[in-house]
């Protein structure tokens, strides 16, 4: 009678030893059953497999789209003329999840975008209010033409700013650009400017 006894306790013992929701197996030592196994694992404190895949994937987008939001509003600062503040910006953003930073990094674009368009035109009303040429287009005029508004030699490009006449059209031009006047030139170069930046001059508007 001893020994059955002893091998009782023995079997209580692990049993209460196990975690909660894990049973003896079976006398026959069958595998325990899919669902048995899901209803035991994870022990509690533990994360499945998924969980823990789907952190890392959100920890993963959350390192890469808040770098570029702090780099947009730092673009957008410097336009402005304003500090600039990374920790702050940090603060602002930690906790967020990877669906409100996208939505904020759409926004910081949209505000960096405004802000060049709003530093484009006030250059171009205090150089209209002063009467004279912003000075990056000054450069990009000495450099395409020699400063010369009435230049037509015949290769497809006119004016001081070498327009062609399409790119002449797409900001309002109408007619030869080397006819226009200096300060029609000069109002459509800025337009197209403050529309694609230097691009449309890439060895002059460097």
């Amino acid at each position: 009678m001893r020994p059955t006894t002893t091998t009782a306790l023995a079997l209580a013992g692990t049993a209460l030893a196990l975690p909660a929701g894990v049973a003896l197996a079976d006398t026959n030592d069958d595998p325990p059953s899919p669902t048995e196994s899901v209803l035991a694992a994870p022990f509690a404190g533990h994360l499945s497999i998924n969980a823990h895949m789907r952190a890392e994937r959100r920890e993963a987008i959350v390192e890469r789209l808040t770098p570029q939001i702090i780099r947009t509003e730092r673009k957008t600062a410097r336009v402005k003329g304003v500090k600039f503040e990374r920790r702050a910006h940090e603060r602002r953003l930690r906790g967020d999840s990877p669906d409100e930073l996208r939505e904020k990094r759409a926004d910081s674009r949209r505000e960096l975008r405004k802000a060049k368009r709003a530093a484009a035109t006030a250059e171009n009303g205090q150089a209209a209010a002063a009467g004279a040429t912003p000075s990056h287009l000054q450069a990009i005029a000495a450099c395409e033409s020699g400063g010369n508004y009435s230049t037509n030699t015949g290769n497809g490009f006119f004016g001081a700013y070498q327009f062609t006449t399409e790119t002449w059209a797409s900001v309002g031009g109408t007619g030869n650009p080397a006819a226009a006047s200096p300060a029609e030139q000069d109002k459509r170069a800025a337009m197209l400017y403050a529309q694609q930046g230097s691009s449309p001059w890439p060895v002059c508007g460097q």
